[in-house]
């Protein structure tokens, strides 16, 4: 159909759920050619020289690819760095979990890739909303962060003749993903752990395990330290330095089912927001098309597939609704539909995860979906290796994808060797998060933000293989040159625990943790957690629509006063307490959840992973509106005094401005 919206733009201002503040923009992209901004910027960023290092202290926050490769660079460089994560081993940072690859532009096999096919590639796959000096430099550093990993030992796939080896991905058309089997984001973050930990030996980096960030201490505008609570202990602690680096992952368990892990949330960086830093682009969410589909209402969480089965694998339903409860191996070819292929004849299984997932959707709907009923619903797709198999052998297809097919086949009991496999989309990864500038800096000076917790890569869809690399790229190469220009103008006055902003943001963690324990309430936390998040996934998930996010804006509020009323929290606070640490964390989702809602809400359009159904074209494709949402959404807190009160968020808007490429209506046809 064609966009038949009606509703006025300002429908969330009619509805007096936001309102709009002034204009933004980032002021730290050098003029110039797109191609020597990156150069330009390192070259103008003031220096630390090695002496004035050992006066500075930098907090990081997670240890995945991203905080983990920050803190071990910074640390080689000299600066004094504390280092905190939740789980009891950097090692179990949820970057393990990462499978098909990372993409970097070295052209390996001469089939035309470039760094600005790279960048051209990310920007049209993020559907135009991403900022194009950043997506730029994160093309050019690629190349380099194979090199850095090759010397470390990461064993990548290799050719016969010794070369690294390549797998192509979705929204692509050249091979550029380097890999290692399906454990790609495993043998990375060994590579960071190893460096870290040669830096906590030689004493530039302190490490604190099982340790959560609560509260990021702001003083006369600044990040100058942040409140934990030591989670075996229940102790409450305050850590100072002179800035802050969140490298604490996602939010996509907002959705309570996602692929992420349990531990996965929000709090580290909607703590910052609610100290002032911006939330951009918040409703833009990945959902993957390649996921082991829900099997039943007993699950917690969703296990992904790697996207690199899309290589090799075809993806089909039955053309006849009849034939969906067959053995797939009965149904004759003729009567199998392609849908990708017969749509997307160009990338055919390589499209983008958003079209991937929206036309699994689709099918489903139509009643063509298989696999077994849950409720009345058939959701799942076939992910057939039959003419691989035929084509290159058992043996070769094992080699390339063996340990994805052996996971597949302990968690479904289906050999899928024999069988094809069956995928349905699911919750992934979020390219929305804090904004932040060319120098990864926070609205909150001396707060910088890398990887998946920042919104500055990806735009509104992140084609596969890009998550690796912007982790990578950031800790490793890009703010360990950005950050020097703001602790140049270091050391700053040293704080003492005692000073009145510090003790205001401990006491609220305090505060907060008290009133969750004292509300003795009869319902648990994973109770509000999942229907939480079957409200997101409802209204807020693969569609969305204005109808329908009014109402999960107005459940979700229901929701989140109940919870502060009748939410149980057993235990104490000073002791090991996973039911206390779920339940700040479950407060955060909730709301969280109502500002993706008004971001979603609020934009009238569809893009990538942003589906408005008012907003499609005849074929039922996304239909943006450049005319009117050509920029980033970058959301200030609005206040509230009450426990989850959240008052008007205020919209700041970024002016995208597109110099070194064409804006175009997506096609993968």
């Amino acid at each position: 159909m064609t966009d038949t919206t009606t509703a006025p733009v300002n429908a969330g201002i009619a509805h007096g759920l936001y309102t709009e503040g002034e204009p933004i923009a980032d002021t730290k992209a050098p003029a110039g050619p797109i191609a020597g901004k990156w150069t330009q910027r390192q070259f103008d960023a003031a220096l630390v020289n090695p002496a004035n290092r050992r006066k500075l202290d930098v907090i990081i926050v997670g240890t995945g690819l991203a905080g983990g490769s920050a803190a071990a660079t910074l640390g080689e460089a000299g600066y004094n760095v504390k280092v905190f994560c939740f789980q009891d081993s950097p090692r179990r940072a949820h970057s393990i979990a990462a499978q098909g690859g990372i993409n970097a532009a070295k052209n390996y096999k001469e089939d035309g890739d470039s760094v600005y096919r790279l960048f051209y590639d990310t920007v049209k796959g993020g559907d135009y909303r991403s900022r194009e000096t950043n997506v730029y430099r994160l093309a050019e550093v690629s190349a380099n962060i194979i090199d850095q990993c090759v010397a470390q030992g990461v064993p990548f796939a290799r050719e016969y003749g010794g070369l690294l080896d390549n797998r192509s991905f979705g929204g692509v058309q050249v091979s550029r993903t380097f890999y290692a089997r399906g454990q790609t984001g495993q043998q990375l973050l060994i590579g960071a752990y190893q460096a870290l930990e040669r830096q906590v030996a030689a004493g530039t980096v302190e490490q604190f395990t099982r340790h959560e960030m609560l509260e990021v201490v702001v003083v006369d505008g600044r990040a100058r330290g942040i409140i934990v609570r030591d989670l075996v202990t229940g102790e409450i602690e305050t850590h100072l330095a002179d800035a802050v680096v969140l490298g604490s992952g996602g939010y996509g368990n907002v959705f309570f089912l996602s692929t992420n892990a349990m531990g996965s949330n929000v709090t580290a960086t909607w703590r910052a927001h609610r100290k002032g830093a911006y939330m951009a682009n918040p409703c833009y969410t990945q959902i993957h098309p390649t996921c082991i589909p829900v099997s039943g209402e007993h699950q917690s969480k969703l296990t992904l597939m790697s996207e690199s089965l899309r290589n090799d694998g075809r993806i089909w339903v039955p053309k006849n609704r009849e034939d969906c409860d067959k053995d797939p191996r009965q149904i004759p070819e003729e009567d199998r539909d392609y849908y990708l292929e017969r749509i997307y004849p160009s990338f055919g299984n390589l499209v983008p995860r958003d079209i991937a997932s929206r036309q699994a959707k689709n099918v489903c709907d139509e009643g063509r979906g298989v696999g077994p009923l849950v409720g009345d619903f058939r959701r799942g797709v076939y992910l057939d290796f039959a003419d691989a198999i035929s084509r290159m052998g058992k043996a070769a297809v094992e080699a390339k994808y063996g340990n994805l097919f052996d996971m597949y086949a302990r968690i479904t009991g289906e050999n899928p060797y024999e069988v094809p496999m069956r995928i349905y989309p699911a919750v992934h990864y979020v390219m929305g998060g804090l904004w932040v500038d060319y120098d990864l800096q926070s609205s909150i000076r001396g707060l910088f933000v890398i990887g998946e917790a920042n919104f500055s890569d990806h735009g509104a869809n992140r084609l596969g293989a890009s998550a690796l690399m912007q982790g990578l790229a950031d800790g490793y190469f890009v703010l360990p040159n950005t950050i020097r220009d703001y602790l140049a103008k270091g050391p700053f006055d040293k704080l003492s625990a005692d000073h009145p902003d510090v003790v205001a943001a401990r006491e609220s963690v305090e505060s907060r943790t008290a009133r969750l324990l004292e509300v003795n309430g009869e319902r648990s936390v994973d109770s509000f957690h999942r229907e939480l998040g079957n409200i997101m996934w409802e209204y807020c998930g693969m569609e969305r629509s204005e109808e329908g996010l009014l109402k999960a804006i107005d459940l979700i509020r229901g929701l989140r006063e109940e919870f502060w009323r009748n939410v149980r929290v057993l235990g104490a606070a000073d002791t090991l307490n996973q039911s206390l640490e779920k339940a700040g964390r479950v407060a955060d989702f909730l709301e969280l959840g109502e500002l993706m809602c008004i971001d979603a809400l609020h934009r009238r359009e569809s893009c990538g992973g942003h589906f408005r159904a008012e907003s499609q074209t005849e074929d039922g494709e996304a239909l943006r509106h450049d005319d009117e949402f050509l920029y980033v959404a970058a959301w200030e807190f609005g206040g509230g005094e009450a426990l989850g009160e959240m008052r008007q968020p205020v919209l700041h808007k970024e002016d995208l401005v597109y110099e070194a490429i064409e804006l175009k209506q997506r096609s993968y046809k």
